[in-house]
């Protein structure tokens, strides 16, 4: 990798990391470019080099993270619910500024929506319900339960400052998930 590959590099992990602890001190809407360059300790045309605006910046903040968690699946997909679990809830306590920042605070209400719909998208297309089913529970009604709900657990660790280790979090929100879904 050359010098300028690695400068580049650095600068823009600057100015995610800006845009993260920014979100965390005030609402994303009131956060402006200069805001950013000013704390990632970089001129405004650095940043606008890499990014069209702090909007396409926030989204290509968020499908990095979204890419990680539909890796852990892709690994983890012979695992069973409780095993998954404890993986995800590991990934969410080491980006803790990120997703405390976009789900505990005001952070940036698309987040969510785009958090709900990936978790919707698990369910759907990697998770076995064929119990519920059996149970005559129609399969969208099962998704529709199940992943606000996930997405609520995962919010509330985070507001409420991560009161239970990411082991306890994956192996009691799997037994929830498997106690409904078996």
């Amino acid at each position: 990798m050359s010098k300028m590959d690695r400068r580049s590099l650095k600068s823009q992990e600057a100015i995610k990391k800006a845009v993260i602890e920014l979100m965390s001190e005030k609402n994303f809407d009131d956060i402006t470019i200069q805001d950013i360059a000013d704390r990632a300790n970089v001129n405004r045309r650095t940043i606008y080099l890499h990014y069209l605006d702090k909007f396409d910046l926030l989204d290509k903040l968020i499908e990095e993270h979204i890419k990680e968690l539909k890796r852990i699946c892709e690994l983890e997909s012979d695992m069973d619910t409780l095993d998954g679990n404890v993986s995800w809830f590991a990934y969410f306590e080491r980006n803790y500024s990120f997703f405390s920042a976009l789900l505990a605070s005001k952070g940036a209400p698309f987040f969510r929506c785009r958090f709900l719909e990936f978790v919707t998208d698990d369910i759907k297309n990697g998770w076995d319900m064929t119990e519920g089913k059996k149970r005559e529970i129609n399969e969208d009604i099962i998704i529709q339960f199940i992943s606000p709900a996930y997405v609520g657990i995962v919010e509330w660790w985070f507001t409420n400052g991560m009161p239970y280790p990411p082991e306890v979090m994956g192996k009691q929100v799997g037994m929830l998930l498997e106690s409904n879904l078996s």
